[in-house]
């Protein structure tokens, strides 16, 4: 599963403008969705820990105590400090599953929508084939810039050895090889999951025109089922995605 989980504010359009304890009830709904589909891995973004305008405290810990997950790791890509407040924000992975080498990587600074970045961690199928899990938050503004993101992200995973699994907000839709969804498929390999549905939209929660949540797998995995969640516990609708070892990877796999 992939969802942006917003900071917490659910559709208000301002985080700055909830009261503490509504982050709370949110953060209740967002973990009642997780409890009800039951994924393996969950990736978040705009996933925040301790920070003023949240409810200062830490937002991935505490659904891992509403959901029960045993393992969690949250990347902080955005740090700014005010005085004696500060605001810490970035990308998660939630998981019933041990979460091996988990890892931080931050793009480098981008001037008026603040830094992003990625986390990694292995995981082992039931089957005991290890994956990297990822999960990204891409710009929002500038296309030229997710491009530059996109580049930091090969010289990171190009260096693992294990399949992808890449889960987040892309900020971008399909246009081949025009956008940052078609460069990371050209440069590391990954592939979507019916790329030019229109029935995958998941911006705006209220009404969704924009498929910016994404996930993308490695040529030795494929996709099973593959949702869009209704549940509008964020500005983004959560996606659900089911995914497999192929046939002949599932066999070199037993062979090795």
């Amino acid at each position: 599963m992939s969802l942006n989980v917003a900071h917490g504010r659910k559709l208000a359009r301002q985080q700055l403008f909830v009261r503490p304890h509504r982050f709370h009830a949110n953060l209740h709904e967002v973990a009642r969705v997780i409890r009800r589909e039951a994924p393996d891995v969950i990736a978040l973004q705009e996933a925040d820990g301790p920070s003023f305008w949240s409810g200062d405290f830490d937002h991935v810990e505490r659904l891992a105590d509403l959901t029960g997950y045993g393992h969690c790791f949250r990347g902080e890509h955005h740090r700014v400090r005010l005085g004696s407040r500060s605001v810490s924000t970035g990308t998660a992975l939630l998981s019933r599953h041990p979460l091996d080498a988990p890892a931080s990587h931050i793009f480098p600074r981008a001037p008026i929508t603040g830094r992003k970045g990625f986390v990694v961690a292995t995981l082992r199928l039931p089957g005991g084939q290890a994956v990297d899990v990822v999960s990204v938050h891409l710009d929002f503004l500038r296309k030229r810039l997710r491009r530059r993101q996109i580049l930091a992200m090969e010289r990171e995973l190009t260096r693992r050895e294990n399949p992808l699994i890449i889960l987040g907000d892309m900020n971008c839709w399909w246009r081949r090889r025009n956008d940052a969804l078609g460069m990371l498929v050209e440069r590391l390999g990954v592939r979507p999951c019916r790329p030019e549905a229109e029935d995958l939209a998941t911006f705006p929660s209220r009404r969704p025109r924009l498929r910016l949540d994404w996930v993308l797998l490695s040529p030795g995995l494929e996709f099973g089922h593959y949702a869009i969640l209704a549940d509008r516990v964020s500005d983004h609708l959560a996606v659900l995605a089911e995914v497999r070892l192929r046939p002949a990877a599932r066999a070199s796999h037993r062979a090795g």
